[in-house]
């Protein structure tokens, strides 16, 4: 393993430590950072505290891959972000940002960035020129839309915007054909259009805390799915082709458990009954009903 040199700053001091870890020190609620390199690498890693812009240091060091930002009180990133083009990973969560620079979309080598946690209420369409991002993070915000240029993170993997605005869920995510993890709780979606169907990757899909009254049949067609969750919306009835779901291994109540979350709805069809009876009697039930119809 290589060796690791940490610097921190508090007060215009700096102080440099040989064959040491990354550390953080937070000295008199001062800003500090810390910066660890691997021998023989170019991989930087900041993380930075207790700041209300961000060091302009920063934007010199062209070779940085990974920048943590997180939990500070920036509420603006400088254009000049455009020129750390080497960056892969990007925390921002847990600031005050209202709004994305537009050249975060020249930052093409991102394949993970974290917002979650801020004050969005929109964001630039320049970031679907990022295409390599894999991770996408955005929840927490205030957002009630999606730039269509997002149809082109073709190689986004898993999408978080729980907790923001959405009454509808962004028809460019449905172009984003690789994803396998979304996760939309927490908005006021009333509906889930069949373009659902097109991300055939999807193993987990979470849209629980909505305004839904009923799944498309679509839905029944995402075969990959291990973990459904559509609790606390307005569910009446489930589609007959639900137990085609085969991957879903039980009703799940835990929220971080794989299966059919499907409690605190006012379900009529099929009876309350059938899914206290557990999965295989509901599968079963909307499998016969299906048959005689």
């Amino acid at each position: 393993m290589g060796a690791k040199c940490s610097i921190w700053c508090s007060k215009g001091k700096q102080t440099k430590v040989q064959n040491s870890p990354e550390r953080e020190i937070d000295h008199d609620h001062h800003t500090f950072y810390t910066w660890q390199k691997e021998a023989g690498q170019s991989a930087f890693n900041f993380v930075m505290k207790n700041i209300h812009d961000l060091p302009t240091f920063i934007l010199d060091m062209t070779e940085v891959t990974k920048l943590n930002l997180s939990h500070n009180r920036l509420e603006r990133l400088p254009p000049a972000l455009g020129k750390l083009k080497h960056i892969t990973v990007l925390n921002l969560s847990g600031n005050q940002i209202v709004s994305l620079p537009n050249e975060i979309g020249l930052l093409r080598n991102l394949r993970v960035l974290f917002v979650n946690m801020n004050y969005l209420d929109e964001l630039p369409e320049e970031l679907g020129s990022c295409k390599k991002l894999e991770v996408l993070s955005l929840s927490h915000n205030c957002l009630s839309a999606l730039p269509s240029s997002y149809s082109d993170l073709t190689l986004l993997k898993k999408l978080n915007l729980s907790n923001n605005k959405l009454t509808y869920i962004p028809s460019c995510i449905f172009q984003m054909k690789n994803l396998d993890f979304l996760h939309l709780g927490s908005n006021q979606i009333e509906t889930i259009a069949d373009s659902i169907q097109l991300l055939e990757h999807l193993k987990i899909l979470v849209v629980d805390n909505n305004s839904l009254h009923v799944l498309p049949k679509t839905i029944c067609s995402l075969a990959s799915l291990e973990l459904l969750n559509v609790d606390y919306n307005c569910i009446q009835k489930l589609p007959d082709d639900l137990y085609k779901l085969i991957r879903l291994s039980r009703i799940a109540c835990n929220p971080m458990d794989k299966g059919l979350h499907i409690l605190n709805n006012p379900l009529t069809k099929p009876l309350p009954a059938m899914v206290e009876g557990g999965l295989n009697m509901l599968f079963a039930y909307l499998e016969d009903k299906t048959q005689q119809d």
